[in-house]
């Protein structure tokens, strides 16, 4: 069985594809971009969208019932590897010890010209 999670402060898909999907104690997050969900706007700057983009996955989170100490595993898409530092201090603010397994990939390019874009594994513990 799997199931769409839905909630307030979601940002909309823009393509054919569920923000999150729930499947038994799984929740699997869809990337997502530093867009601000009220406006579908990005944020300015590589700071400000790895940040909105964190917080859009606390709001996945959040509509699934789990928070960030759920997390086991995050991909971190970036069009510059240049901004690891910087997307690093920010991730940190999410995440506690023991973080989740990462993987950090450079892409030619993300939708709407991001600069980051996160997805996330979390699993709900019964």
């Amino acid at each position: 069985m799997k199931r769409a999670v839905r909630g307030d402060g979601i940002a909309a898909a823009i393509g054919p594809y569920s923000p999150a999907i729930e499947s038994k104690d799984a929740v699997y997050c869809s990337g997502q971009l530093g867009m601000d969900p009220s406006t579908g706007l990005l944020a300015e700057g590589v700071t400000a969208q790895a940040a909105q983009a964190l917080d859009n996955l606390g709001a996945l989170l959040r509509a699934a019932g789990l928070s960030y100490n759920d997390v086991v595993k995050t991909t971190i898409f970036m069009v510059d590897l240049a901004d690891f530092a910087t997307v690093n201090e920010i991730y940190a603010r999410y995440f506690a010890e023991p973080f989740p397994a990462r993987s950090t990939i450079q892409v030619a390019a993300l939708p709407k010209g991001g600069l980051v874009e996160v997805e996330a594994i979390a699993q709900r513990v019964s």
